[in-house]
């Protein structure tokens, strides 16, 4: 049978899986159109699909699947008669979730909003389906960085307690969005005709200073709090202790931007209560739906952003011991922020839902 930790469902199985009308909000950014993209890809059994976007964006046409579909701007009256609102993140999340909920869908939502409110789950399906149960009309998806990070952890913490994680992150410029993509292609063909190179938007557009990021790397994603780390680097300190229902995990974190398109890499460090070996640890991440182990050195084979990009699979290599500690262990893990970090996430959720019957 079909189901969020499966294949994709079949065509049969779409005619006889129970339909449910699906609205997707910020429709036509990145995490909109690879939402748009995993549907047809998974055959997801929608019924009626409606396109909301801001005021902005409103007016667009969408081919899907054959059909022309007008991107409507979002209202709190969007959601009449919708049972399954897949947000696609931002600031909207706050005003249209509460909307949403109340006309009786259940939100799956990208943004930071409501990822550490006690009242809403924070998911990866492979990780922590039984909170799902818990919701009440809100599910929460992780910060993108760290869903690549507790699919590698959680296998692990499976075969013995961990104790301290040390994370070093490697993100892609796409977790900034189409103009910090766009950005590092005309920085590079700027710095090759030997041009003066211009900065607009990392590390972030709204921030009074901005770095080139064209052959650089940017210590900095997000703004910083007053304990010195950054935004995104407690998110993912506190999403992962909430995701992983342990918060005697001792974890630090620094997360940099690199001039890579798409797919984030992540350099962690963990420190069990007890021995895990490599086989071990090879062993369970193999066994583990979602991961892929590629570690042969010998071969040098490895997780790259080259290769994980577009890919469902958050990869996992490099895995050696830590000499300098009792019980630890390095691994080197890579995954596609937009898919496996975004919008594949939140839909697995909504298909969890759907094979449990719990919309």
């Amino acid at each position: 049978m079909w189901g969020w930790g499966k294949a994709p469902i079949t065509q049969y199985e779409v005619n006889n899986v129970k339909k449910y009308n699906t609205a997707i909000l910020g429709a036509t950014g990145a995490v909109g159109q690879e939402f748009l993209n995993l549907i047809a890809q998974r055959h997801f059994p929608f019924d009626n699909l409606k396109l909301l976007a801001s005021k902005r964006s409103a007016g667009k046409v969408i081919n899907f699947q054959g059909k022309d579909y007008t991107v409507e701007e979002a209202t709190e009256e969007s959601f009449k008669d919708v049972k399954i609102a897949l947000f696609a993140g931002g600031s909207a999340s706050k005003t249209f979730a509460p909307a949403a909920v109340k006309a009786g869908a259940v939100v799956i939502d990208n943004s930071s909003t409501f990822r550490m409110d006690p009242e809403v789950p924070l998911v990866v399906p492979e990780v922590n389906p039984q909170a799902i149960a818990r919701h009440k009309g809100i599910i929460a998806n992780p910060n993108c960085s760290t869903i690549i990070m507790v699919m590698a952890l959680k296998p692990l913490y499976d075969v013995a307690k961990i104790k301290r994680i040390v994370v070093s992150t490697y993100q892609a410029v796409s977790g900034g969005g189409k103009e910090a993509m766009a950005e590092l292609e005309e920085q590079v063909q700027d710095i090759v005709a030997g041009r003066e190179v211009t900065a607009k938007i990392l590390p972030g557009a709204a921030l009074p200073k901005h770095y080139q990021i064209a052959f650089n790397l940017i210590p900095q994603i997000d703004v910083f709090k007053d304990n010195l780390y950054t935004k995104e680097e407690m998110k993912m300190i506190d999403e992962t202790k909430k995701i992983m229902e342990d918060d005697g995990l001792r974890i630090t974190a620094t997360t940099v931007r690199v001039p890579v398109y798409r797919s984030h890499a992540e350099s962690v460090n963990v420190e069990f209560f007890a021995d895990v070996t490599e086989a071990q640890a090879k062993e369970a991440l193999a066994a583990f739906p979602g991961v892929k182990v590629n570690d042969t050195p010998a071969e040098m084979a490895y997780p790259m952003p080259l290769f994980t990009s577009g890919k469902d699979e958050v990869e996992v290599g490099r895995i050696r011991r830590d000499y300098s500690v009792e019980h630890g262990l390095n691994f080197w893990c890579c995954g596609d922020q937009i898919r496996k970090g975004a919008a594949l996430n939140a839909l697995q959720i909504a298909e969890y839902l759907i094979e449990k019957d719990m919309l």
